[in-house]
């Protein structure tokens, strides 16, 4: 029984739809892949062949216009040389004495010098310039006046010299040589030279101007063509003489050997030569301009390389691919019952109380997709549930705070009380009036059902009020100063935010100092923000107290167990501006403490047109004026700002 349970299990399990897509896409796939493969494996040589020629053609003939335009270039320059009135003058102007048939000889020669500096300080690339003529008693000149001809030297034997008499029209360019034509020199370089035409009408013999370029000019145009490990470029002249090649040192040496006369003959771009590893391909391009042949060399062994390199990768390529083609089949097999599983993981979620999970996509119109319809209903309806229930409890904190915020320390509304009797009882009628009048504004602002939001400018009215019945209470333990920027006026803050602070600053800072204390009450504008300073030198805190308060004033106002007030204002700033603002607190223990509150420069609080549109804040000498006109733009900021504006 046993054993017949078992057989029977064995194939139902290979007639299973997921077993039966698994096979069928499988074959397919690896099929495919095969074929796919071998068809590349043919044809790669002669693709890559093909491709390095056409690479190697499109490099060498951009080499060539580059060198081209170069040598035009320089051609440019003799042409100017040549074709100036000083240059023929200079050198046909000379009588058989010696002496000079002009009286502004010198001046020729001195402009000429000038002109040759002039091109050698802009280019490094240029060793000599120099005129001269064929008899050894001519003038001669060469880069800045002060090199000498070489006497030994017959100009007349120099290719550069000799192809280039009378030809005014055109230039001539040697191929790479030894330059020995100024005294003391023998540089390797490639000479471009032209003829100066004579207008004198005299015998003399023509005169040509030259341009020595350096070797390394053609050859740093040449080094940044790539031509691969092996490959390099070389340059013929129009009689088969190398011009430039990367082992021409070598070549002199017999050291290592080209093809030049297979190159001079081909009659194609292509040549190819050789055979096994030695097998090389040439690609020609030829100059109409310097009658120069460019020539690219290719090693067929390195291509070779690279093709067995790309079989390799093709290779590597089809078993990664057979192997993703078995995991596609797997996936491919799976995703019939993907519907499923991803019904069942969605409710796993919402099992561990995660109802922000995406809408299950519904694919199918069978039970299964009617099924999921009503799982992301239900969803959706406990989402709004929650949201409706989150909602009621924010406005209930808001409710909250708004109730704390009109909270007045019943002490100090005693203390206060029992300050007026006493003044009245003293007869001291005008600080009766100054600290009744201070109650009031303050009593006024509290119990407000103004909105939320007020101005700065309000605010630190208030702070005022609160601070001047405090100086008349303690008398000589008490100054304070405030100074608040004129900018930053009318820009919103909450309500009742800078007193508690204030409050805090007193009671338990300035209240326990020895001598008379001082608060600052500093706003300013600091990058798109407003930062308001509530600073004291009463007897501080020392680091664990500190540290202590801050994780305090973080907590929900519920959960504080001491510095309730400041924990409240630091709530009502993250809740109204966000949590990248609020307060900030440093203190040393017997120097004060210093409380930052940080704000966002928000929209225009709505200004209050009085007769005087200039309020000012003044005590112990300090002031603030506060511009109507001046005006904080919007930093748009969440929630609240849509509130806010609205509110306005």
């Amino acid at each position: 029984m046993k054993g017949s349970g078992m057989t029977g299990r064995i194939p139902s399990k290979f007639k299973s739809i997921q077993s039966s897509i698994f096979c069928a896409v499988s074959i397919l796939v690896l099929s495919a892949v095969l074929v796919v493969t071998l068809v590349s494996l043919r044809y790669t040589n002669s693709s890559i062949y093909e491709n390095s020629v056409m690479y190697t053609q499109t490099i060498i003939k951009q080499l060539n216009q580059n060198i081209d335009s170069y040598i035009s270039y320089m051609d440019n320059i003799a042409s100017v040389i040549a074709g100036s009135g000083d240059a023929y003058k200079y050198l046909y102007r000379e009588n058989v004495h010696g002496s000079t048939e002009d009286e502004n000889y010198s001046a020729y020669r001195q402009r000429l010098v000038e002109q040759f500096k002039t091109i050698l300080k802009g280019r490094d690339d240029i060793r000599n310039i120099g005129i001269v003529r064929a008899d050894k008693n001519s003038p001669s000149l060469f880069d800045n006046g002060v090199s000498v001809r070489n006497a030994y030297l017959d100009l007349n034997t120099q290719a550069w010299y000799a192809d280039a008499v009378g030809k005014y029209d055109q230039y001539n360019l040697t191929s790479s040589h030894v330059q020995n034509v100024i005294k003391g020199e023998r540089p390797w370089v490639i000479t471009l030279s032209r003829g100066i035409r004579n207008y004198t009408g005299t015998t003399a013999d023509d005169g040509v101007v030259f341009l020595d370029l350096n070797y390394s000019a053609i050859s740093e145009l040449c080094a940044q063509s790539s031509m691969g490990d092996k490959g390099y470029v070389f340059i013929l002249d129009q009689d088969g003489n190398i011009v430039y090649h990367p082992r021409q040192q070598q070549l002199y040496n017999e050291l290592q050997t080209e093809n030049i006369s297979l190159v001079m003959n081909a009659g194609s771009d292509i040549v190819t030569v050789g055979k096994g590893d030695d097998e090389k391909i040439y690609a020609l391009s030829h100059s109409e301009i310097t009658g120069w042949t460019i020539v690219g060399c290719m090693n067929m062994s390195e291509l070779l390389r690279n093709s067995r390199q790309t079989r390799s990768i093709y290779v590597l390529v089809a078993l990664g691919l057979i192997i993703v083609a078995l995991l596609i089949s797997s996936m491919i097999a799976r995703n019939i019952t993907m519907p499923i599983q991803k019904l069942r993981d969605s409710m796993k979620s919402v099992q561990k109380g995660n109802f922000d999970i995406e809408d299950i996509e519904v694919l199918t119109d069978n039970e299964i997709g009617s099924l999921t319809r009503s799982f992301n209903v239900m969803t959706h309806r406990i989402r709004e549930l929650m949201e409706q229930n989150i909602q009621e409890q924010e406005q209930k904190r808001k409710i909250e705070l708004k109730a704390l915020q009109s909270q007045i320390n019943p002490h100090f509304l005693y203390n206060t009380l029992d300050s007026i009797i006493w003044m009245a009882e003293g007869k001291k009628n005008e600080e009766v009036v100054v600290m009744t009048a201070s109650l009031a504004r303050l009593l006024r602002q509290s119990i407000s059902n103004e909105d939320e939001l007020v101005t700065i400018g309000k605010e630190v009215e208030y702070v005022r009020s609160y601070l001047t019945i405090q100086k008349m209470r303690y008398k000589d333990k008490l100054e304070f100063e405030i100074e608040v920027e004129p900018c930053i006026a009318h820009v919103p803050i909450i309500r009742l935010v800078l007193q508690p602070i204030v409050e805090n600053a007193i009671y338990h800072g300035l209240k326990y100092k020895d001598s008379k204390g001082l608060l600052k009450v500093h706003g300013y504008m600091k990058g798109e923000n407003v930062v308001i300073d509530i600073i004291d030198d009463g007897v501080g805190m020392d680091e664990e107290e500190l540290e202590q308060l801050r994780q305090q004033i973080e907590k929900p106002c519920q959960e504080t167990e001491k510095g309730f007030g400041l924990a409240n204002v630091n709530e009502r700033i993250h809740m109204y501006f966000g949590p990248e603002y609020g307060m900030k607190i440093q203190s040393q223990k017997g120097k004060g403490t210093t409380v930052e509150i940080v704000i966002p420069a928000i929209l225009e609080a709505p200004v209050e047109k009085t007769g005087n549109d200039t309020a000012k804040v003044a005590e112990g000498g300090n002031s603030v004026n506060f511009d109507a006109n001046k005006k904080i733009k919007s930093k748009k900021t969440g929630k609240e700002r849509k509130k806010w504006k609205r509110e306005i």
